[in-house]
């Protein structure tokens, strides 16, 4: 048997999308905004954080750095106020070795050139000059003294004896005779000594 509902049934309504609002809309995208602004802001200032650690080791390194560099500039600038004092000192003995080269190479030709029984009693230079002044017992001596001179080429030649006189020295024991004697040379180019043959040494 077929049963029909003839009754009025009400039909359900469709129920109609949820939506949002104007106002739910305008709130939900500032929202979203604020969040990435602050994202955005938040990895800005994680850079720059990182960027500053950074920069601030960099800045350490560059400070020790620094400081080492400038006891290392201190000790190059004492290395060369050394050098330059070590440098006028080895200029100045240079100096005086130049200046002293003659009269040593001289007092030491002469020395050399002085037989046994010869004495000197003066020397003086005078420019190219030389006036040696002494005693001797013999004239031989005197003889060997002046060729002994000769040899070496310091001295032009000839070496003149301007003077040769006889004197008496006594005491009260011994009385012997000594010659007084000037000697008179003229001073070469500067130039190699050689010893004197039969020269006192």
């Amino acid at each position: 048997m077929i049963r029909i509902n003839l009754l009025g049934v009400e039909r359900q309504k469709a129920r109609k999308p949820y939506a949002f609002d104007p106002g739910a809309q305008m709130t939900v995208a500032c929202s979203l905004i604020l969040v990435g602004a602050l994202s955005g802001v938040g990895w800005w200032y994680w850079s720059l954080t990182s960027e500053s650690a950074q920069v601030d080791q960099e800045i350490a390194v560059a400070q020790r750095d620094a400081a080492r560099l400038q006891s290392i500039l201190a000790e190059v600038k004492q290395f060369e106020q050394r050098q330059s004092m070590l440098t006028q000192r080895v200029g100045l003995i240079e100096q005086l070795r130049r200046g002293q080269s003659v009269p040593v190479q001289l007092l030491d030709h002469v020395s050399r050139s002085l037989p046994d029984t010869l004495w000197l009693t003066n020397l003086e230079e005078a420019g190219a000059s030389v006036t040696i002044e002494g005693r001797t017992t013999t004239l031989i001596a005197l003889s060997d003294f002046v060729a002994n001179l000769g040899s070496n080429v310091m001295l032009k030649k000839p070496i003149e004896i301007v003077n040769s006189q006889v004197e008496s020295a006594s005491d009260s024991k011994v009385s012997t005779d000594v010659i007084r004697f000037t000697v008179k040379a003229t001073l070469a180019e500067a130039g190699p000594t050689s010893s004197a043959p039969g020269a006192r040494r």
